[in-house]
């Protein structure tokens, strides 16, 4: 029976597993799902995955949605089926033997599935580094026992694998490559139907249910508090999906605000280049935003406890990414208490006002583009064929 099962496998095609547990890791997902096609057309793709990944073939045994969760609290509601989810796909892969898999993100999931499908023998990579640099640095050991080669977005990352003698490769990132380095704002405005002479603000809860419901009131009322000041302002929020909408568009309407306010379904990029400023959640989104070039505030709450216990063991003076990739303080971040309309207002209007500090801003996000942009769907794609021709 052994024997007729390798058979089948050295018959079959190249076959990837995949689980992606954000939007963000949507996006990767498929730019490496479509490099990998352009190199073995024929791949067989399988896995946790969202629209994007679904789009460019790969089956899906659960949608993104359903693992994706922010905090101890929603984690601990969601508990049992989360758990489900990962049996079923231990037992799904260990059965598949793919020739390996790939877990995208959400180190707290995607780790301990790691680890038990290596012990069965499958090779694993894990794409998108946990943030060991920032808190729970130990989770490094946990990474080594799981995984066979880690793909890291940011150059600093890769040197903090190599210190540990950890196999990893520094590929970029997806999104770098997407967005121009100098984005047209002028026909983003066009295809927004937004006036150029008029300010614009983004806003950008957040694409988890827990994060909308923490951060849209407080956004809007800072938007509206921004609207005194500039009473032409056009305000856009684009949603990550329909469930997204349906959430923000109750909460927009129970809070009774009037505001010139249009809501998107996705194109969030294209409302950032079209922006004066955004007003944002912590996350890729502000990966996002420094690549559009566009100033940015940035807004966070999570819940009481989860940040109780986050901050006995944070390291990092910042939360957002271009922060951390400077090194040093671009953007405002206003967390938890600081995380107030009349602050974030202030912020926003400061922004809006001062010329040479946008300027600054703009030369810096410029920079730090060029130094993660890498063709990373293709040179991700090289690194795991590369690795599997070598397992």
């Amino acid at each position: 029976m052994i024997y007729n099962h390798q058979i089948k496998i050295q018959q079959r095609p190249f076959t990837v597993g995949f689980v992606a547990g954000e939007t963000s890791g949507d996006i990767l997902g498929a730019g490496l799902i479509r490099s990998l096609k352009q190199i073995v057309p024929n791949a067989y793709f399988i896995g946790v995955t969202g629209p994007l990944m679904k789009k460019e073939g790969c089956e899906t045994l659960y949608d993104i949605e359903e693992i994706s969760c922010m905090g101890i609290i929603e984690v601990l509601r969601k508990l049992p089926r989360l758990l489900q989810i990962r049996f079923n796909l231990i037992k799904r892969f260990t059965k598949l033997q793919p020739d390996v898999f790939i877990g995208i993100d959400a180190p707290d999931f995607n780790l301990f599935l790691e680890k038990k499908l290596k012990q069965t023998g499958i090779k694993t990579i894990h794409y998108v580094s946990p943030s060991i640099w920032a808190w729970r640095q130990n989770r490094i050991f946990t990474i080594r026992s799981a995984t066979d080669l880690v793909l890291t977005l940011y150059p600093f990352e890769k040197k903090i694998y190599d210190s540990y003698n950890i196999s990893c490769r520094f590929v970029g990132h997806t999104i770098a490559d997407i967005v121009p380095l100098k984005p047209n704002k002028q026909a983003a405005r066009i295809q927004l139907n937004i006036n150029n002479d008029v300010k614009c603000l983004t806003i950008l809860p957040g694409s988890r249910y827990y994060e909308v419901k923490m951060l849209s009131v407080k956004f809007l009322q800072a938007a509206k508090i921004l609207t005194k000041d500039f009473p032409n302002l056009q305000i856009l929020v684009p949603v990550v999906n329909k469930k997204r909408r349906q959430q923000f568009e109750k909460i927009y309407k129970d809070i009774s605000l009037n505001l010139p306010l249009k809501i998107l379904d996705r194109q969030s990029l294209t409302a950032m280049i079209t922006a004066d400023v955004t007003l944002l959640a912590s996350g890729t989104a502000t990966l996002e935003c420094m690549l559009a070039k566009c100033p940015m505030v940035v807004g966070y709450k999570i819940h009481p406890i989860t940040y109780w216990l986050v901050k006995r063991f944070i390291k990092l003076s910042f939360i957002s990414l271009p922060n951390l990739l400077a090194n040093k303080k671009l953007i405002n971040e206003f967390i938890q208490k600081d995380c107030q309309p009349k602050k974030l207002a202030q912020s926003l209007k400061d922004l809006l006002t001062n010329k040479k500090k946008v300027k600054y801003l703009k030369q810096i996000f410029f920079q730090l583009h060029q130094s993660i942009r890498c063709n990373a769907d293709q040179k991700a794609a090289k690194e795991i064929l590369k690795f599997n021709k070598n397992k």
